[in-house]
């Protein structure tokens, strides 16, 4: 039976290296970790003034608005356009407007988009936060 506290126990070790415990730029096991798609490396981007409230894993600057919010407004008054206007979308919530959210369809399809969407935007083009 082999000793714990020996080389060769387990994982191959080379003398002072820890398998679980790998020293920076030693080959470790397993895959490397991976970015999301699109995602920018930490330490990469320096910030971006019209983005004051964060970026999502993506880098995506995030907006002011919510999108639960615009959801709930979409929902409940939206053959008025107003989820649409809270998202700065005026050419859209003026078409709402006047045909009354679709005659209600719609709003309804609009809201739960809102609600259930993680990429929806506000009119900058800012992802709405949750």
């Amino acid at each position: 039976m082999s000793d714990p506290n020996q080389p060769g126990y387990g994982y191959p070790q080379q003398p002072g290296q820890n398998p679980y415990n790998q020293p920076p730029g030693q080959p470790g096991y397993g895959y490397p970790q991976q970015q999301p798609m699109g995602a920018v490396p930490p330490g990469q981007y320096t910030g971006d003034p019209n983005a004051p409230y964060g970026y999502d894993p993506y880098g995506r600057p995030l907006s002011d608005k919510s999108k639960i919010v615009a959801g709930v407004l979409q929902l409940f008054i939206g053959s008025l356009g107003i989820g649409r206007f809270y998202t700065g979308h005026v050419g859209m919530a003026i078409g709402q407007l006047f045909t009354c959210g679709g005659f209600g369809i719609w709003a309804l399809i609009d809201g739960i988009m809102f609600l259930t969407s993680d990429s929806r935007t506000d009119a900058q083009g800012r992802i709405l936060r949750g």
